[in-house]
């Protein structure tokens, strides 16, 4: 960038240029010393980029000042070419401004790296101070002699190396750059399109015009609140504080998301097999006159997937994050919900409590009564179907609780529930600490729980 300033006291005006420092020297033809103003040479230059390394070396964006006498009565700027302004210039010197990483950037960077998430910088700042800062909030290991030199090589690299590569040997790199320097829009997006390649899913941040392509080209873009219009124009998202742990916060809230709506579906989903099989299976149980008997009257399945199921369903949509939230990798898109895991929980868990119900039936039926089925007891009730009604209630009562405690055990799909918290002292009591912290669930099972006792005991109600 140049500027022109005019002397108000008739000197001579003057052009001053900063900006990057390999480009400012290539617009010098002289540079300012103790003893003079002196032609620049290639020693010169050689030691000046020496001195840029070394500041940026330690995280310092460096800049380089430049100056010449104008000379020039220039009526109308807009138009002008910018190359008879900055050329035969003057080198001044080094400028290192430090723009220190917010203080939760290496806090949030670790967790995303705990979390199977994999931080790319891409910046306009030289290849040094890139890595400096990487080195910084953890992007990248601060003992980078560890890595293997084939590996290193493409973690830090330049977008003019970048650049110069095709899009099957950037495929072919054994990990995507971590560190891009000297960035153009361009490349910002090539390197979106090359983590796209990978199956990756992308989220870029940004608040320049510049970013306005990558924004545009990633599944989800963010700009900072203090960014450009255009950069807000194009993202998906507009993050008000500037803050990169406000994304971290965003990506646990998502993940909690999900994880309730898999703890919903396979509570619901068990429920419904564990019902499906035993009606169905229940059917082998006949009366005098050949008809099957059902283990289970109409109203009382309807009351348990309406009454019983429906408070702890809506319970588990809002419990709170699981402790491993965050420590655990990204699940598989292509799955959605149904991973195995959830369809073999759904499985298990249904024919379990489905052929307790059963045995609970037949133990009533033949174990303590007469094994006698009666005489039309699904339509209605009579002295025959003393004994069904029993064991109806019981089953009733069984598939009722089995419901409750099981929206409880769906608090950690992973832990049980008496040890969902694996740092706690508290080894006897730390369950009652989970349920009561789940309000809603804990009332909606507790509301459950009560409501057997009227439905069995209260005359008329206990012969529907």
């Amino acid at each position: 960038m140049s500027v022109v300033f005019r002397h108000q006291s008739g000197g001579a005006d003057k052009v001053f240029t900063k900006g990057a420092v390999e480009r400012i020297l290539n617009l010098c033809t002289t540079i300012r010393a103790g003893d003079g103003d002196l032609p620049i040479t290639e020693r010169h230059k050689d030691d000046i980029l020496a001195n840029m390394e070394v500041l940026a070396g330690e995280g310092l964006r460096v800049l380089a000042l430049a100056m010449r006498d104008w000379e020039e009565d220039v009526e109308e700027w807009r138009g002008y070419p910018r190359e008879s302004v900055e050329k035969d210039m003057m080198f001044l010197g080094l400028i290192g401004l430090y723009d220190p990483p917010r203080p939760e950037s290496y806090a949030s960077v670790k967790k995303c790296h705990q979390a199977g998430i994999t931080v790319h910088m891409l910046t306009g700042d030289h290849k040094a101070t890139a890595q400096a800062i990487a080195q910084q909030v953890g992007i990248i290991p601060k003992a980078l002699y560890k890595v293997p030199r084939h590996i290193l090589g493409a973690v830090v690299m330049t977008a003019a190396e970048f650049d110069g590569l095709t899009d099957e040997q950037v495929d072919a790199l054994p990990v995507l750059p971590l560190v891009l320097a000297r960035c153009a829009p361009q490349t910002k997006v090539r390197m979106v399109e090359a983590l796209h390649r990978r199956g990756g899913f992308v989220a870029m941040t940004g608040d320049g015009v510049n970013d306005s392509p990558s924004l545009k080209q990633a599944d989800v873009g963010i700009a900072m609140g203090t960014g450009s219009d255009v950069a807000k124009g194009a993202a998906d998202i507009v993050l008000t504080d500037d803050n990169f742990a406000s994304i971290l916060n965003a990506i646990e809230e998502g993940r909690r998301i999900f994880d309730n709506l898999k703890k919903f579906v396979l509570h619901i989903l068990a429920e419904n097999v564990c019902q499906a099989c035993a009606l169905l299976i229940g059917l082998a149980f006949k009366d005098s006159t050949g008809l099957s008997v059902f283990p289970l009257s109409p109203v009382e399945v309807m009351w348990i997937i309406l009454i019983t199921s429906g408070f702890p369903d809506f319970g588990l949509g809002m419990i709170s994050a699981t402790p491993d939230v965050m420590t655990r990798p990204p699940h598989d898109r292509r799955r959605g919900v149904f991973t195995i895991e959830v369809l073999l929980d759904i499985v298990v868990y249904g024919l379990w409590m489905s052929a307790l119900c059963l045995a609970s039936f037949g133990l009533v039926v033949y174990g303590w009564g007469s094994g006698e089925l009666g005489n039309n007891c699904n339509s209605e009730y009579n002295p025959s179907c003393d004994t069904v009604f029993r064991a109806r209630a019981t089953t009733f009562t069984c598939l009722t609780w089995f419901a409750l405690f099981l929206a409880w055990e769906m608090i950690d799909l992973r832990r049980s529930f008496f040890r969902m918290q694996p740092g706690s002292k508290k080894y006897f009591t730390q369950w009652a600490v989970d349920a009561w912290k789940e309000k809603f669930l804990f009332w909606s099972v507790v509301f459950g729980f009560v409501t057997i006792f009227p439905i069995l005991y209260i005359p008329v109600l206990n012969r529907k």
